[in-house]
C-alpha cells in the first residue's frame, strides 16, 4: 500500500502481512508496537523526501532512522526504500527531477553504509519508466501505463521519437459502453433538455442514454460530447444530466431501443479515445479514469475478441 495506512487500518495491515509505506517516525513506532502486540512482523517501505515536499523522511534523518530500525528487527522488516518524482512526465520539470535523483542516491549511500538490508529500491512511476530509465532500479510503480494509457501527450511524443516507433505501441484496456433507453422525435423549433442551451434547428431523432455526470460523464460535455451508435458519431444535445444524456441519432439508419452506445472505445471503424474524450471534458487521463464510479459494472473480456 503506497498511500496512507491510518490508525484503524494499521493492525489489519500487520496482521495480513501487507507491505505498506511509512514516511514518518511515529508511524514506524506505531508499526513496531502493533507488530509486537500481535507477535508478528511489520513489513514496511521507507519513503524518502527528495523534493516533492509531500511526505517522506529527509535524507539527513535517514541514518538515525536506520539506527533505530536496526534495534527492532524482531518486529520490523524493511521491504523497500523509495521516493516519488515531482513531474517526470514533463521536460519542464527536468531540473527538479535531476535534483531528486541526486538526493535519492545520497539516501541510498546512507542506507548502504548502515549495513542493513533495506529491500527493494524503487522510484519510477509510469512517466519515470518512460522518461527516466536510469531510475528503474529494483522495481517500478507502474500505474496508468498498465492500462494502456500515456501519462500525457508530451511523454508519448518524446518516447516514440526517441525509440523511432511510428505508431502508438500501447493497447487500451478500457471500453466504456451503455445502451439506448429511449427514442423520440423532436420537431424543429423546440429546445432540448434543461434550459435553452440547445435549440432544434430541424426535425431531430433523439435517444436517451442512462449515463450522466454522476457516472463520470462530465457536465462540460454538454452540447460538445460525442458517442458512437451503429458505428457512427452521435453528438450530445443539451445539458448532461445527473443520470442520463440525450444524443442526436438523426440520419443514423435503423437505431433501436437497446442499441449499444460506446462512450469510449471502438465501434465499427470509428473510435473515441480517452485522450480525445478528456480534451473535450477538460480532464486529464488520470481524472477521467478514476472518476468512473465503482458501481459501473466492469466486465473482463478476452482481448482477442473485444
Amino acid at each position: 500500500i503506497m498511500g496512507d495506512v491510518d490508525d484503524d487500518a494499521l493492525a489489519w495491515a500487520v496482521e495480513q502481512g501487507i507491505e505498506f509505506n511509512v514516511f514518518e517516525r511515529q508511524r514506524l513506532v506505531d508499526a513496531v508496537q502493533t507488530a509486537r502486540g500481535q507477535g508478528r512482523t511489520a513489513r514496511v517501505h521507507l519513503e524518502i523526501e527528495t523534493g516533492m515536499h509531500r511526505t517522506g523522511f529527509p535524507p539527513e534523518d535517514l541514518a538515525g532512522v536506520l539506527k533505530w530500525t536496526a534495534s527492532c528487527t524482531d518486529a520490523l522488516q524493511l521491504m523497500g526504500i523509495s521516493t516519488h518524482l515531482a513531474g517526470a512526465e514533463s521536460r519542464a520539470n527536468a531540473f527538479r527531477v535531476q535534483e531528486q535523483k541526486e538526493r535519492f542516491r545520497v539516501a541510498l549511500d546512507i542506507a548502504d553504509a548502515s549495513g542493513q538490508d533495506t529491500g527493494l529500491r524503487h522510484v519510477a512511476c509510469s512517466a519515470g519508466v518512460l522518461n527516466e530509465p536510469d531510475m528503474l532500479l529494483d522495481m517500478a510503480r507502474v500505474g496508468i501505463l498498465q492500462y494502456g494509457f500515456w501519462p500525457n501527450r508530451e511523454t508519448e511524443v518524446r518516447f516514440r521519437k526517441l525509440h523511432n516507433i511510428p505508431t502508438d505501441p500501447l493497447h487500451r484496456v478500457i471500453r466504456w459502453r451503455s445502451r439506448i433507453m429511449s427514442l423520440s422525435n423532436v420537431q424543429e423549433g423546440n429546445f432540448v433538455g434543461y434550459g435553452t442551451s440547445y435549440f432544434a434547428q430541424g426535425d431531430l431523432r433523439l435517444a436517451v442514454v442512462p449515463v450522466g455526470y454522476a457516472y463520470g460523464y462530465a457536465r462540460s460535455l454538454s452540447n460538445s460530447g460525442q458517442v458512437l451508435v451503429r458505428g457512427q458519431l452521435a453528438p450530445v444535445r443539451g445539458i448532461v444530466n445527473m443520470n442520463c444524456i440525450t444524443i442526436d441519432v438523426t440520419g443514423i439508419e435503423g437505431v433501436e431501443k437497446g442499441d449499444e452506445v460506446v462512450l469510449i472505445g471502438t465501434q465499427g471503424e470509428r473510435s473515441i479515445s480517452v485522450s480525445s474524450f478528456g480534451e473535450l471534458s477538460d480532464q486529464l487521463n488520470y481524472e477521467l479514469l478514476t472518476r468512473l464510479p465503482h458501481d459501473i459494472p466492469r466486465v473482463v473480456v478476452d482481448t482477442h475478441h473485444p
